[in-house]
């Protein structure tokens, strides 16, 4: 062990700045976050200690929470598989185009995603007067006789940030895919038909996917924190908070306590579970790609 070290003593002085800065600003934070979740803090006074008093509350007594976990589920289970396997499925596709076709195809799928506020142009397509996009179609085919308030209906809210998180989730994964795939080694193709692959399905489950996990992990991770952490899009899309809680997740819930009421000890708790959560999902995910390609 004494040996291992001094032989890789350069290596650890290499990776010394990155840890001292990971262990500063995400285990230091996290840590800091669970233990201030078993206080009560408002920031005017010193913690006090509460125990488990902020979780009991959580669970039992806060109705807007349990709404807001249920919409952050719907949401995450409808927007994290489908935007990942899109953000797959449309590299794969524009991979197989020349260069030139590739960096204008890319550039088109994700320019929503760095565009900031663009999509405020759903606003404009799912505006609640007859001039919206989206009320002025339908009233003109008929199905609708007047305008229907989009951000005002409950039965609508979520639907239309999930479309619009869906049209915004062609971001990071997208871009680590298209780089994996320009990875993947050609010969492994032509060993791939000696031993019997015979079509491109094979070639993506037994070639492709296999030497793209560090991709496909990273991808995950990504998005199952952008589908976990939806709050911006709710929030200016369908106000805060929105009617009926019906767009309400547990980060708007987070900012609420945190940023509004500064109830820091209940925050702290919130994003604890949140962070829990999300954790849970990475290693469920992890699990399920280990399998890629048996």
């Amino acid at each position: 062990m004494v040996t291992d070290l001094k032989r890789d003593k350069h290596l650890y002085v290499l990776i010394g700045p990155y840890m001292i800065l990971f262990f500063l600003f995400t285990v230091v934070p996290v840590a800091l976050s669970i233990l201030i979740s078993l206080t009560y803090f408002n920031m005017l006074e010193f913690p006090r200690w509460a125990g488990w008093s902020n979780y009991m509350r959580l669970f039992l007594d806060d109705d807007i929470f349990i709404i807001a976990l249920k919409n952050t589920f719907i949401f995450a289970i409808i927007t994290g598989p489908i935007s990942y396997i899109a953000c797959f499925l449309f590299a794969w596709l524009i991979n197989e185009l020349r260069p030139k076709a590739r960096a204008i195809m890319t550039l088109v799928f994700y320019a929503p995603s760095i565009s900031g506020n663009i999509y405020f142009i759903w606003q404009i397509m799912f505006s609640g007067d007859a001039y919206g996009i989206v009320n002025g179609f339908l009233m003109k085919t008929g199905f609708i006789s007047e305008p229907i308030l989009w951000f005002q209906n409950p039965k609508y809210t979520l639907m239309i940030i999930i479309i619009v998180q869906l049209w915004l989730s062609l971001g990071t994964s997208f871009l680590a895919f298209i780089a994996g795939l320009q990875t993947v080694d050609r010969t492994l193709f032509e060993a791939g038909a000696v031993d019997g692959i015979r079509n491109r399905w094979q070639e993506l489950w037994y070639i492709t996917l296999p030497s793209m996990r560090p991709q496909l992990m990273f991808g995950a991770v990504i998005q199952i924190t952008a589908s976990f952490a939806v709050a911006d899009v709710a929030m200016n899309l369908a106000g805060f908070p929105s009617v009926q809680y019906s767009a309400h997740t547990v980060v708007t819930h987070l900012i609420d306590y945190g940023t509004i009421r500064f109830e820091m000890g209940y925050a702290s708790a919130i994003a604890t579970v949140l962070f829990m959560i999300m954790l849970g999902s990475n290693l469920i995910i992890q699990k399920l790609l280990r399998k890629v390609g048996d």
